[in-house]
């Protein structure tokens, strides 16, 4: 019998959000491991729950037939509506949609840029990548004004500090982390959560 919730993937920035997510969550849930390397998402038992042979792939099994979700921003926003007002406000109101606000400004103009910029370098068009990659070192910046409290939208840990989390920690080595003391403190701040290192370590062989 299937574990009630699987998680299929590894060890990509996309992936480790929705890891994330659930584990701070405290959502059970077991990894089955992707291999991508050897083309494991390219197989037809992957196939057959996800098409575009991408990862994540969640797979919940409370439902009949079972629940799939594809893309690890509606995984996070599973999360949270499974466990509602643990990653952002429960209430439809001021708090909710500024982590709203910041949650959606990492997923399109700083992951989708990287997105981008990692598609033009595989089709070996790197010098047409090379403004983006510059572009998402800009826009994850900008952040050093939204850290006026803890997180990313205020005191509390949210969908927006994960988003922002993975970007960061994929370009650590770009940061000019002296001109930007309150991202420095967030991204040590975030590091340490015991959901965070759960959820990074998931896809780990």
């Amino acid at each position: 019998m299937p574990q009630m919730i699987e998680l299929y993937g590894a060890p990509t920035g996309n992936c480790l959000r929705a890891a994330i997510a659930l584990a701070e969550a405290g959502i059970p849930f077991v990894v089955r491991p992707v291999n991508l390397r050897e083309g494991k998402h390219s197989e037809p038992d992957f196939l057959a729950l996800n098409p575009a042979g991408k990862v994540p792939t969640l797979v919940d099994h409370h439902f009949t037939p079972a629940l799939v979700i594809n893309q690890s921003n509606a995984i996070m926003l599973y999360v949270d509506a499974k466990v509602p007002g643990l990653l952002a406000p429960a209430v439809q109101g001021p708090e909710r949609f500024k982590v709203l606000d910041r949650y959606f400004f990492f997923v399109t103009d700083v992951i989708a840029v990287s997105h981008a910029a990692f598609f033009l370098k595989k089709i070996g068009q790197g010098e047409a990548a090379a403004p983006l990659d510059q572009r998402v070192i800009e826009n994850l910046l900008l952040a050093e004004g939204f850290l006026t409290c803890e997180y990313m939208a205020g005191e509390t840990f949210t969908l927006a500090d994960i988003s922002a989390f993975t970007l960061a920690s994929s370009v650590t080595d770009r940061i000019p982390w002296e001109k930007v003391p309150r991202l420095k403190a967030w991204f040590e701040r975030v590091h340490a959560r015991p959901g965070v290192q759960s959820g990074l370590h998931a896809f780990d062989a």
